[in-house]
Formats: structure tokens, C-alpha cells, sequence
């Protein structure tokens, strides 16, 4: 090859190894799956600073083109596009990540077995809120159709240094009847940030970011897959489903129409749904 690698080739076995990994899901297994209002832990420094440093760096402009654009009520965000577009650091790290070593380590720390990832980068990649953007509360769409998977398991890792409290943007989970946040957590650098995925694991980042205009919000997010769930964690399909706060006005008539819809499909047999729809 005419280009040389960004890094050394050794460098990917210094970032984790199988025996931090192991430790670390021993010792956290149990607060994860007993972690309230939804198993989720946080840890911060996970990865080498100058790793995490390097795969920030990587993000391009919010004016690139390579970006694909939100800008609903809902949600006002960036996301990158597959892998096509990523560098080599960001690609690294959703090697390791997607790796079996790291997948075993999420197995053991969440007790959920089987997880696959997604190589297309579905949803999930570099992600990035400029000043005034949001994520409103929401649950995530619950299969995969192109691979006829579930969702089950997020992974969101921070890469804002010097992030201040009065910047905003925290990650916020809420209880299943979305009357409390019951855990706020700040995007600082080189914060990882796990939770499973249900029909109630409601997060979101709805409050309007009030960092500098100079700055952003920037993750890389990874989401992880199971044949089959749980008979009792089983919903209809659905995409994203957003959620408004107690006393917060977002949708208008259009989000009441589309609550109406999710309810029916609660209710009516799927022939007569696919027979509604010729």
C-alpha cells in the first residue's frame, strides 16, 4: 500500500486488552442490570485521552457535506452516513467495539448473550448537535429489518473536552411513565455511556444545547442486536417513538395523529393493517 496506516499497526492492542475488559464487566455487572429507571452504566476515561483526542479531530465541519441533516421539533442533530466518509481513528474505534473481545465484554457486564453488531453503521456512527440543537425524549425503533434483528443495547462515547456544566446537552433517562428524569448524564470527554433498549428505556437530550457557538456536541454511537428477545420485553414495530415532558408542547395535531396510528397498530391484527394499506 503507498499510504502508511495513521497509527502503528500494535497500536489497537494497547487501547483495551481481554483482561481490563473481563475486570470491568465483573465488577459492574450486577449495578448495570440493577440500575434504575433502566440498566445503564457510565464509565469515564475508558479509552487512552490521546485515542479519544485523535478520533474527535476526526469529525468533520458542521457545514460538510458528508453530514446528514435533522432539523424537525424533534430532533435538530447531525449524523454521519455509514462508514464511507469515516477516518481512520473513528474507524478504529468501532473496530474495537464491534470486535468479538468487546462484544463478550458487553455480554457479560449486560447479561444479554448473543449481541451482533452493525457493520452499515444503522443509525448509529458520528453524531454531532450544534448551539440550539436537541434529541427530544424518545425510545428507538426496536428491529432491525435489513438483518431481522432486535435492538437491545447503546453505546455512546463523549468526545467534548473541557465541557461545562452550563453547556448543556446532558443525556437524560427516564422513568417508564415519563413523569421523572430520574438520571441526567453531562457528554464529557471520554465518557462511555451503555443502557439497554426496551419499550420504556426513554432518553433523550431534550433540552436546546447552550454551548458557545464555537462548539458542539460530538459522540460516536454503536447499537447492538439479538435474534429474538424476551417474550415479555416483546412491543409492535415501530420507528423512533417520541415522547413529550409533562407540560412540554412540541407536536401539535400531526404527533397526535401519529400517536393515534402506533395505538391502532397496538390493537388490530397486522392482516387487516397490510389489507388497509391496497
Amino acid at each position: 500500500m503507498e499510504n502508511s496506516p495513521a497509527f502503528p499497526l500494535d497500536y489497537l492492542n494497547k487501547i483495551v486488552s481481554v483482561e481490563q475488559l473481563t475486570k470491568i464487566a465483573e465488577d459492574n455487572a450486577e449495578k448495570y442490570q440493577t440500575a434504575s429507571p433502566f440498566p445503564h452504566i457510565i464509565f469515564d476515561d475508558f479509552f487512552p485521552k490521546e485515542f479519544i483526542a485523535k478520533v474527535s479531530e476526526e469529525f468533520p465541519e458542521a457545514t460538510a457535506e458528508t453530514w446528514q441533516r435533522f432539523d424537525g421539533k424533534a430532533e435538530k442533530k447531525l449524523a454521519s452516513k455509514g462508514d464511507a466518509d469515516i477516518g481512520p481513528y473513528v474507524r478504529a474505534l468501532i473496530s474495537i467495539m464491534n470486535s468479538g473481545m468487546f462484544i463478550e465484554f458487553i455480554e457479560k457486564l449486560t447479561g444479554i448473550s448473543g449481541l451482533l453488531p452493525d457493520p452499515h453503521l444503522t443509525g448509529g456512527g458520528m453524531h454531532q448537535i450544534m448551539p440550539g440543537g436537541k434529541l427530544s425524549l424518545h425510545i428507538d425503533f426496536n428491529k432491525y429489518q435489513r438483518k431481522n434483528l432486535e435492538r437491545r443495547l447503546n453505546i455512546l462515547v463523549y468526545l467534548n473536552e473541557n465541557w461545562e456544566d452550563s453547556y448543556g446537552g446532558y443525556l437524560e433517562l427516564w422513568d417508564k411513565d415519563v413523569t421523572n428524569a430520574e438520571v441526567k448524564i453531562l457528554p464529557i470527554f471520554n465518557r462511555v455511556a451503555l443502557f439497554s433498549t426496551t419499550e420504556t428505556s426513554w432518553h433523550g437530550h431534550p433540552d436546546p444545547l447552550t454551548c458557545p457557538e464555537n462548539r458542539t456536541r460530538r459522540s460516536v454511537a454503536l447499537y447492538y442486536y439479538t435474534v429474538g428477545r424476551p417474550e415479555e420485553e416483546q412491543g409492535p414495530e415501530h420507528t423512533t417513538v417520541f415522547k413529550e415532558r409533562p407540560g412540554e408542547k412540541l407536536f401539535g395535531l400531526e404527533f397526535d395523529k401519529q400517536k393515534a396510528k402506533d395505538l391502532l397498530k397496538e390493537f388490530i391484527p397486522p392482516i387487516l393493517l397490510k389489507w388497509r394499506k391496497h
